[in-house]
């Protein structure tokens, strides 16, 4: 644990990662609580939580595709170090939870909704409409599903929301934008099996060179040697239907932003290759004109995987969520 700059808030540095990992790490992880929920459409969906009576604010993590609560071990860590009671759960199709296909490293979804119904079950199963004070954290395809939900869901128990590189947009090339989200429908069509959408395989640990997630070695190493250690984990490319129905679903976060009413922190990764930084500009642009209570900062320098990436760029990372969640509260 270091302190960072400009701020009394502590958290995980890279020098101490590894040491860290192995030891108050892995031992708070082992406190957790955990579980299978069932949910309404019969998949069972992994969950845990790090609590203490003491802590009087709670988070929801939502992560992204592909993830684990598993891999935010060292975030949750962080975070009760604030002082908060921490949830989280693995989506459908992925992690722990159930997956959807017999190939089990396709990245596959029926509907996009059902993510977002799978989250509001879970708010419910959590009781965090009971919590004191309540927040939302979410990278990626969760950021996604969060805007989903908050738009689909105004009665939500939550104060605030930070997103982190939400995915409003993928980035691909300017002239496939368009034809994408049709392409991907009639791909759907056309195979009714689920396959792999063009230039998606097979899961693979890629090299740390030039990886488009993260510039940090040791956290970087770390999580896949996790995925290895525990292939359970492990998810490869997404399926024709899973990237139509991702794309129809951020075009609808762009459309319905008058539905947000709640405090909003949108952090953007600069140097993101995965998603589209274009569109989280129109995002919040758009929102901003309904909702005085949304904030906009870019990470300049960082890959899409903010909380897992290089110190300098991490800590500023937390530091925004953190005091952005809390302003209120230190008033």
């Amino acid at each position: 644990m270091a302190k960072t700059s400009d701020t009394n808030l502590t958290y995980t540095q890279e020098p101490s990662f590894e040491q860290a990992i192995k030891s108050v790490i892995a031992q708070q992880w082992q406190q957790r609580e955990e579980g299978y929920f069932k949910t309404s459409q019969k998949k069972r969906l992994f969950w845990c939580k790090l609590t203490n009576p003491s802590h009087k604010k709670s988070i929801l993590v939502v992560n992204g595709r592909i993830e684990s609560c598993w891999k935010y071990q060292e975030l949750f860590f962080d975070l009760y170090q604030q002082g908060f009671n921490v949830y989280s759960y693995d989506h459908q199709g992925q992690g722990l939870s159930d997956r959807l296909v017999n190939d089990s490293d396709i990245g596959h979804i029926g509907e996009f909704g059902d993510y977002v119904s799978d989250m509001a079950q879970m708010v419910s199963f959590f009781q965090l409409s009971e919590a004191e004070s309540c927040y939302l954290l979410a990278h990626s395809m969760g950021g996604t599903i969060a805007t989903r939900y908050l738009q689909t869901h105004p009665d939500h128990p939550f104060k605030k929301a930070a997103l982190s590189a939400p995915m409003y947009g993928v980035n691909v090339a300017w002239h496939l934008q368009l034809v994408a989200p049709l392409l991907s429908q009639i791909l759907t069509a056309f195979y009714p099996k689920p396959t792999y959408a063009p230039g998606q395989q097979a899961y693979y640990a890629k090299p740390f060179e030039d990886n488009p997630l993260s510039q940090s070695l040791v956290r970087y190493e770390w999580f896949r040697k996790l995925y290895e250690d525990n292939p359970k984990l492990k998810v490869g490319g997404a399926s024709t239907q899973w990237v139509w129905q991702g794309l129809m679903a951020a075009k609808q976060c762009i459309l319905l932003t008058r539905q947000i009413t709640v405090p909003l922190l949108l952090l953007q990764a600069s140097q993101d290759r995965i998603v589209s930084n274009q569109a989280q500009v129109r995002f919040i642009k758009k929102l901003s004109k309904t909702n005085p209570h949304c904030e906009f900062k870019a990470i300049n320098g960082s890959q899409h995987e903010l909380l897992f990436e290089q110190d300098q760029y991490r800590n500023q990372s937390l530091d925004a969520i953190c005091q952005f969640l809390l302003k209120e509260e230190k008033n």
